[in-house]
């Protein structure tokens, strides 16, 4: 295989890369070791798009938070993607809480964060009504917004490949070979890519990837969160992000609306010193840390019902060494570019973190020459449940398929699925992430049957090669009384 450039990482960061890379008339190749896009730590965060208020100036954070933040309205149109920027708010609950609002307020002023205020108690009540009565005041950030990371991620990827990109999924990365002090290669389990630019945005393993260039002047360690959703019954309990004060390493555990309507709490903050024994396991809660997440929610809205829970879940922040960002080449490895420590704000900052890698590959070298063709837009995928009588009668008419819901929680029908499986997904988390199938209230308990054999069907597999999110997570081993009669050697 030959590619102008290699992506190592289809999270946020390297979809963004690969999109903006697509726009100029090169062979691409966005490699990830997982068997779909968005299945690292990139899925598993609070859909922030935050403001830029508490990133430290001077810093790359600081600085592509902003210029990222700026970009979401034109690439969320582009991408049909929902978006809502509602604004976000950090709550004081005591005087020393209330100037270190004032700090904050300074810093964003600092980085360029348009809009910022301090709110007193009335206006506060009168924005978010469940908050607690022991809040004092908050600075209100109105650019900040909320959306689906893995459905951005996604769009991302499909718009990418859409204008010529070549994904190459299940493909662990072995080595990198160089040759003269520039890359040559990049060897993984499904072949050698023969490439002289290779952009480094694997995550959690961005430090791994580095030292295979023989650059090992930071590291990654895993920085673990977990978070509860709450069913969509109870509403949302709040009306944007809202944050307490920050603490060291950590904006805080939020309450927040999500862009699909349900309440979210979390994260917490727990640092992890091996990140091999927990990669696999991404949803390792512990009942300390939910209680931890529970507690702290519960300062900002108080008697949160936690009897409608509907999932608890943990994700893996690719935490550096170095505090901030890191993106940049090396005159020791040309061709070669680190784009890692990507943890929050790098949903926000993900745009223009594209922008600048492509501008660090072309002064690397890298002949950019604008497509013609190139297409920024992807058309949004049908959701039924928005829309209209009409429109339903309508699409039914055509095809059948969505007139079976499959998803009752969710409203998910199997004209959705179908078209997902098309779009890509061969997973069950595959089909989830792409149209909410198994994210309501009985969690899959009673869709996930259906989605199964839709997917065997589709995919024409036996139903026992069907998998949650790849190999080893398979959903079935057999027939039942196949398996039983194994099982007793009869």
């Amino acid at each position: 295989m030959n590619a102008d450039v290699v992506v190592i990482g289809a999270g946020i960061t390297g979809a963004a890369v690969a999109r903006e890379l697509s726009r100029y008339a090169l062979d691409i190749i966005l490699v990830d070791k997982e068997t779909d896009f968005c299945f690292g730590a990139s899925k598993a965060n609070t859909g922030t798009i935050h403001a830029g208020y508490n990133d430290i100036p001077g810093t790359l954070k600081s600085r592509l938070c902003v210029t990222g933040n700026a970009r979401y309205e034109r690439l969320s149109t582009e991408l049909g993607v929902e978006f809502e920027r509602n604004g976000s708010l950090v709550v004081a609950l005591n005087n020393e809480d209330l100037r270190n609002l004032e700090e904050l307020r300074q810093r964003g002023i600092t980085n360029g964060v348009p809009s910022l205020k301090i709110i007193e108690k009335d206006e506060l009540r009168e924005m978010e009504p469940n908050l607690t009565k022991n809040a004092l005041g908050a600075l209100y950030a109105p650019t900040a917004g909320i959306i689906s990371p893995y459905e951005m991620t996604i769009a991302l990827c499909e718009n990418a490949i859409h204008n010529g990109v070549t994904p190459l999924l299940e493909a662990e990365v072995k080595g990198i070979e160089r040759e003269n002090n520039s890359v040559k290669c990049v060897i993984t389990n499904q072949g050698i890519i023969r490439t002289k630019f290779v952009v480094n945005a694997a995550g959690l393993y961005a430090d791994d990837i580095s030292k295979m260039v023989g650059i090992d002047d930071f590291y990654i360690y895993p920085r673990k969160g977990e978070y509860f959703i709450f069913d969509k019954k109870i509403g949302s309990l709040v009306n944007r992000p809202v944050f307490p004060i920050p603490a060291p390493g950590s904006k805080g555990i939020l309450v927040t609306k999500t862009i699909e309507g349900n309440t979210m709490i979390g994260p917490n903050a727990q640092d992890l010193d091996i990140k091999y024994k927990y990669a696999k396991d991404r949803n390792a809660t512990t009942n300390e840390g939910l209680n931890e997440v529970l507690e702290a929610a519960s300062r900002l809205v108080p008697d949160l019902p936690k009897a409608s829970t509907i999932q608890n879940f943990a994700g893996l922040r690719a935490t550096s060494n170095t505090g901030d960002f890191i993106i940049r080449s090396y005159k020791d490895v040309k061709g070669f570019i680190n784009v890692a420590g990507i943890k929050s704000p790098g949903l926000t900052a993900a745009p223009a973190i594209a922008e600048l890698v492509i501008q660090i590959l072309k002064d690397e070298g890298l002949e950019l020459k604008p497509k013609k063709e190139f297409d920024p837009i992807r058309e949004k995928p049908i959701r039924f449940v928005d829309l209209s009588p009409e429109e339903k009668n309508a699409l039914i008419a055509k095809d059948p398929t969505y007139g079976l819901i499959v998803c009752r929680c969710e409203h998910v029908t199997e004209g959705e699925i179908v078209t997902a499986t098309k779009r890509g997904a061969h997973t069950m988390d595959g089909i989830k992430y792409r149209t909410r199938c198994g994210m309501g209230r009985c969690q899959g308990g009673f869709c996930g049957p259906r989605v199964a054999a839709i997917l065997a069907r589709e995919l024409s597999i036996p139903l026992e090669q069907v998998t949650k999110q790849g190999d080893g997570s398979n959903l079935v081993v057999g027939k039942t009384k196949s398996v039983v009669k194994q099982k007793l050697n009869v």
